[in-house]
């Protein structure tokens, strides 16, 4: 099979963003032919409209296909009427869906999960949720895939915890949702939130489902250098590079070679949608 290549971004956080590793991050996409850029929330800081047309704009001057979810950072953080009734109406007008977009070509399919939400029963409403209905709406669509594509799902916040990691997403229902998507094929989940890069197993299934997060292109540095993730992805490996921000341009500073699941034997996509079902997450 062709390699597929994928750019994987995270919390940009426009208004806030790190101006010359975006500006290089730019160069570095227009260098290299992807096949898809992937943007996994956050792109503004407080969800303004100013920011939003500032994400917009650097968007629309990247080449190729893309596919961005939102963050808790893209929930207006100072309009609370707007935040409360219609928190993603804003990312929407501006950006794109804000839930259940896809992107599918031979051999890549992608749909993006909306984690965050714009006000919670618990005090920190920057932490994430996923509810049964989302899990079940995304693991029908995985199962019916044919068995070729690479199956990746994008969301904000990690559904498992970094070890280490500065920050968490506490994710209301992740743990069943990581284990539903991994029973379902789901090959990549990938995610922002504590802006740091990793890439760890699920331990569900085959072992072959993995949580791959990647850091910031924001100045909220959490002891990271700013970044962003390569991915390389051939018949039998998955190889992830942590690009990391010098000063004067990206170095790789981290890479994990993750053997690929091979489509009919072990855990795959012709799980039933049924079987993976979790129990029901907060709405």
């Amino acid at each position: 099979m062709p390699t597929i290549r994928l750019a994987h971004l995270s919390d940009i956080h426009f208004g806030y963003e790190n101006e010359p590793a975006v500006a290089a991050a730019k160069a570095w996409l227009c260098e290299r032919k992807v096949d898809l850029t992937i943007v996994s929330g956050d792109i503004t800081r407080w969800g303004e409209t100013s920011e939003f047309a500032a994400a917009a704009a650097w968007l629309e001057t990247l080449p190729g296909a893309k596919l961005v979810t939102p963050g808790n950072h893209d929930a207006p953080y100072l309009a609370f009427a707007e935040r409360l009734f219609t928190p993603f109406a804003r990312f929407e007008q501006m950006i794109g869906p804000s839930r259940g977009q896809t992107f599918l070509s031979d051999g890549l399919a992608v749909r993006g999960v909306n984690t965050a939400r714009g006000v919670q029963p618990r005090m920190n409403w920057s932490k994430g949720q996923i509810s049964g209905r989302q899990v079940t709406e995304t693991t029908t669509w995985l199962g019916q895939l044919p068995d070729a594509p690479l199956r990746i799902v994008v969301l904000h916040h990690p559904l498992v915890e970094m070890l280490g990691g500065p920050m968490t997403g506490k994710v209301w229902g992740g743990a069943q949702a990581a284990e539903a998507f991994a029973r379902a094929g789901a090959d990549l989940v990938l995610s922002g939130h504590i802006h740091a890069p990793f890439a760890l197993p699920y331990g569900y299934g085959d072992g072959r489902t993995y949580a791959v997060g990647a850091g910031t292109l924001s100045v909220r540095e959490r002891g990271v250098a700013a970044g962003f993730n390569s991915i390389e992805v051939d018949e039998g490996e998955v190889r992830v590079t942590a690009l990391a921000w010098t000063g004067s341009g990206f170095e790789p500073s981290r890479t994990w070679a993750l053997d690929r699941r091979r489509r009919g034997s072990g855990e795959s996509g012709a799980h039933s949608a049924q079987a993976a079902q979790p129990h029901a997450a907060p709405a």
